[in-house]
């Protein structure tokens, strides 16, 4: 009789998150834009895409993963109210989000090839105003972010994330010339 052959199980070690990385990302948003002044009273309701490019380093101690990401994307997203006074009355006011840029910080917990994670950092963007006058006026702001997801890693490098990001953008002032007062 031949003696049984014990073999040992092949060994995989654990994913690994540390690494540059650089992806394409896409999204939708929403948001709320508050027209107000002596002689107006408006509020828009912002939403649609965005889609553009990000890039980033994670750096895993244990479980801990440790990152900095950046993003930059064209945006889509604007609303118009044309119920309100002063230069939101008829034919209305609108806001809109031309592009839009986050840089952060970010700490999740690797489960293999899951990694939850909470993410913050400053938010970047250009918000174009136009009241009911034809005229425009557009100001690059800067605010904070906040947000979380998930991320999964498959097929080797390949990741698949969801991520939720509030963005705070402050607030901004349509001057004279175009809103007719600040």
């Amino acid at each position: 009789l031949s003696r049984p052959a014990y073999k040992t199980p092949l060994y995989v070690a654990p994913f690994s998150w540390s690494g540059f990385y650089v992806g394409i990302n896409g999204g939708y948003g929403w948001g709320t834009s508050n027209w107000t002044s002596v002689a107006t009273a408006g509020s828009a309701k912002p939403k649609g895409g965005l889609a553009g490019g990000t890039i980033g380093y994670n750096l895993q101690t244990g479980a801990w993963v440790w990152g900095l990401e950046g993003d930059f994307d064209a945006s889509w997203i604007k609303g118009s109210d044309n119920t309100g006074t002063g230069v939101c009355a008829a034919p209305g006011c609108e806001t809109k989000n031309t592009w839009l840029a986050t840089g952060r910080g970010r700490i999740g917990f690797a489960w293999d090839r899951w990694l939850p994670f909470l993410t913050g950092g400053a938010a970047f963007g250009n918000i174009k105003m136009s009241p009911n006058n034809l005229l425009s006026e557009s100001k690059t702001k800067v605010g904070w972010t906040l947000g979380g997801g998930v991320e999964y890693a498959f097929m080797g490098a390949w990741s698949v994330k969801v991520e939720y990001l509030y963005v705070d953008l402050g607030k901004s002032t349509c001057g004279a010339p175009t809103c007719g007062i600040d």
